[in-house]
């Protein structure tokens, strides 16, 4: 008996992802509860797990693009042994083979004993097996096997050989869609940075967006974190960072300035009274935003939590969506690349996003006085259609208050 793995739903508006790696391999002994394979959407990744015990038996390659529901794998019940098996070929595949091959393959290289993703470079690049060594489990032919007879055999000269066309090109074609060549690599997007792409471009086209200015001396903030770092980390088990008081200073700036925290909904204005603050995360795969909930009423350790825990499974592809969903305001920290000065783009349906950027000592005038400060730009985009440039101007002009005076913060460490 066989149980088929289809692809779960994994959020409302998701309708298909992309089999970014196979955990197990096409004949490989699982358990419930061992991961199979990582599902990569728009959104997140997710880790797809087995329901029952059995022998694997994967039906797509890795890279592939699958739908929701789509049966991409079986697990036959039994051991390996046990299982059905896949050394013996069928009457049809027993004949393509006497046509097509010199001499019988091996049952550890036969075409039904390869995974799916190793049978597809086998197939297009038509090598042979029988001339292949295997470093698999049983003289099986891995992926890597596959890929490096296909570079060996790139490297060898064939002076009689006629050039294909991907010769002709100077492209060789991965097995995930990839095309390389000695002057460009051409692969396709990943469904998350697709979502991206289509995120920004629809907040330029259906927001009137506005970018306001201002600079912060963040020597009160240092001198106040320095001087609390040892007893917080020692009380909370995580160290105080920069992040949670700029985000308690715009929950201050948004009290202020309700526009801001607000979102366009047809020809309704929708203010909300909550503050569910969006940090965006860089990653390998691209920008996600989770969000913190109800930041006006977590402490800074609470935050700092929520914020050390969503950068550790943003980066690990751990995040759920629901983690990613309802922010009513964000923030960007493009200082920690090095960046001076930016231009965020809104995150709809969203009325405001702040961006924090480099600290970088610089001299200024103080009481009459020249002193190099380490001062921090900032910069507030705005939707002009929701927000005035005086409520834009007042609540930057807060968040800088705030964090040049930290008293005005509800310190609570």
């Amino acid at each position: 008996m066989s149980t088929e793995v289809k692809v779960p739903a994994v959020g409302e508006s998701i309708t298909s992802g992309v089999v970014s790696v196979w955990h197990k391999k096409s004949g490989d002994q699982v358990k419930a509860g061992d991961a199979l394979f990582t599902l990569e959407t728009d959104k997140v990744s997710t880790e797809i797990t087995a329901e029952k015990d059995g022998v694997l038996q994967t039906k797509v390659a890795e890279g592939a693009e699958v739908k929701i529901g789509d049966v991409v794998a079986v697990i036959e019940e039994g051991s390996g042994s046990g299982a059905k098996s896949t050394t013996e070929p069928s009457p049809a595949k027993a004949s393509a083979k006497t046509q097509d091959e010199p001499k019988p393959a091996s049952p550890a290289k036969s075409s039904d004993a390869m995974s799916p993703a190793v049978r597809r470079v086998v197939t297009e690049e038509k090598l042979d097996p029988e001339k292949i060594s295997g470093s698999g489990k049983g003289g099986r032919l891995t992926k890597g096997d596959a890929l490096a007879a296909v570079k060996s055999r790139e490297t060898a000269p064939e002076p009689s050989a006629a050039p294909d066309a991907k010769a002709e090109l100077g492209a060789e074609e991965k097995p995930a869609g990839e095309v390389k060549s000695e002057r460009f690599t051409r692969k396709k997007m990943s469904p998350l940075r697709r979502k991206i792409a289509a995120q920004l471009v629809m907040a330029q086209h259906t927001t009137a967006t506005l970018t306001t200015f201002n600079e912060c001396d963040m020597t009160a903030v240092q001198e106040l974190r320095a001087k609390s770092q040892d007893a917080f980390t020692k009380k909370n088990g995580l160290k105080l960072g920069f992040m949670s008081f700029f985000i308690k200073a715009a929950v201050e700036g948004l009290k202020a300035e309700p526009s801001i925290n607000s979102r366009i909904e047809g020809d309704d204005m929708i203010l909300n009274n909550f503050f569910d603050i969006g940090i965006a995360v860089g990653t390998e795969r691209g920008l996600v935003v989770p969000v913190v909930r109800d930041a006006d009423k977590k402490s800074f350790a609470e935050i700092e939590r929520d914020i050390a825990d969503y950068a550790t499974r943003a980066r690990e592809g751990k995040i759920k969506i629901e983690d990613l969903q309802g922010g009513t305001f964000t923030i960007s920290n493009g200082g920690v690349y090095g960046s001076l000065l930016s231009t965020p783009i809104l995150n709809p349906p969203q009325s405001g996003i702040l961006g924090m950027h480099k600290i970088m000592p610089r001299p200024v005038a103080v009481d009459g006085k020249v002193e190099v400060r380490p001062m921090m730009y900032l910069a507030l985009s705005y939707d002009h259609r929701a927000v005035d440039g005086k409520e834009a101007v007042t609540f930057l002009i807060k968040v800088k208050e705030c964090i040049e005076d930290p008293k005005k913060l509800p310190l609570d460490f």
